[in-house]
């Protein structure tokens, strides 16, 4: 795996190698020892799977508050997505800052979003299926999440919002005087 840092703080991109021959191809979607590093005395608790059927659709923005916060590896496993990372930690030199990776089962992505950072996507594609990697369980009562247009934030979703669940659709924007997240 090649391990790349993006213009917000702590959030990465692992790429994976694909072994392509005459039967098909091969690809190591996780590899504990060589994400230690990142991980840290975190381990995967966790594996969600994802499968939205309509191209333009929106999911997020999500995270977890303490004490359950969670570090998210997600993989696009057949399609394609825009991955948003918006980091909320209030002590991070990219609080409120936002990084997009597009993810494909071809080009060997998994982004990793760390702990305080709120995570979603759209679709680029229809029938697109994501792997979701957690360091900690899902908790109802700590989840939190942010309007994924949101001006404060401006992310630049690249197609029309065709669909987003009504719960999505109702989160809140920031509040001007948000402290941001501390873990």
């Amino acid at each position: 795996m090649k391990i790349l840092s993006t213009p917000l703080q702590g959030v990465i991109i692992a790429e994976s190698s694909r072994f392509i021959d005459q039967r098909g191809s091969f690809t190591r979607l996780f590899c504990a020892q060589e994400l230690s590093g990142l991980l840290e005395h975190r381990k995967i608790v966790q594996i969600n799977h994802s499968r939205t059927t309509t191209k333009g659709a929106i999911r997020g923005m999500h995270y977890q508050l303490p004490p359950v916060a969670e570090t998210k590896m997600v993989r696009c496993l057949k399609g394609k997505v825009f991955d948003v990372a918006l980091d909320l930690r209030a002590d991070s030199s990219t609080f409120l800052q936002w990084h997009a990776e597009e993810l494909t089962p071809e080009n060997g992505k998994m982004f990793i979003i760390p702990e305080g950072c709120a995570h979603g996507f759209q679709t680029l594609e229809e029938e697109t299926e994501l792997l979701y990697l957690h360091t900690a369980y899902y908790e109802p009562k700590y989840e939190g999440g942010v309007l994924f247009n949101d001006p404060a934030f401006d992310i630049h979703w690249p197609l029309a919002c065709d669909e987003i669940s009504d719960r999505d659709a109702m989160h809140k924007k920031i509040d001007p005087h948000f402290p941001g997240i501390n873990l």
